[in-house]
């Protein structure tokens, strides 16, 4: 058997086994519905970290993922992948937490006063960076969160959806709420703004291989 084939199996043992948790669970067995958040969680975790940037906001992303999973369980669909659903449902949450974030952090932010620059030494990256710094995981790390903070909502959950998650066109429409064109151009939108984000600091190769675009 090979590899590809050995994962196609485990997909479907895994989905004929959600499929049997959520039945349960319907029925009436809440402990069959821990099954589902110990199998799928680790994976949510994952999306929501890439999603929001910090661990506080990513393991809310969970929990509420999978309380309104619970809640709306009985909307799902049996020939469904509930890992793929219980995904969507982390997706719109994280964007939701996200514009949240955003709102609460402008509300916290003083007013700047009329006629201060802002201080070059707090700026965050490197006006000059040597290239040994840039070969430092660590810095390229760093430099990749702050393209990807630097990109809209939208487009940063269509690039981690599709990147890094490898989830299909159709998944990201459902979640971007839009058709499978308008979400390809998403994905196309944000990937050129994190090329053109890092172009500066580093060689085609690495670049590529941070954003997980690598071929």
């Amino acid at each position: 058997m090979n590899r590809m084939q050995q994962s196609i199996e485990n997909a479907q043992a895994i989905a004929t086994s959600d499929a049997l948790a959520v039945e349960r669970t319907l029925a009436g067995e809440r402990d069959a519905f821990r099954v589902l958040v110990e199998r799928h969680s680790q994976n949510v975790f994952r999306l929501a970290y890439r999603m929001t940037g910090n661990r506080q906001d990513a393991e809310e992303v969970v929990q509420e993922a999978f309380l309104r999973a619970y809640q709306k369980l009985g909307q799902f669909e049996a020939r469904a992948n509930f890992g793929t659903w219980v995904y969507r449902i982390a997706a719109n949450y994280a964007i939701d937490r996200m514009r949240q974030r955003q709102k609460e952090d402008a509300r916290r932010e003083p007013p700047r006063a009329e006629g201060v620059e802002d201080d070059p030494m707090n700026r965050v990256a490197d006006d000059a960076p040597t290239p040994e710094r840039l070969t430092q995981s660590l810095e390229l790390r760093k430099q990749m969160e702050q393209a990807l903070a630097a990109l809209s909502h939208a487009e940063r959950t269509a690039f981690v959806m599709r990147h890094w998650e490898g989830c299909g066109i159709e998944e990201i429409a459902v979640v971007l709420k839009s058709n499978s064109g308008a979400a390809k151009n998403t994905v196309f939108r944000a990937v050129q703004k994190l090329r053109l984000a890092l172009e500066p600091m580093v060689g085609t190769k690495i670049q590529a291989r941070a954003m997980g675009t690598e071929s």
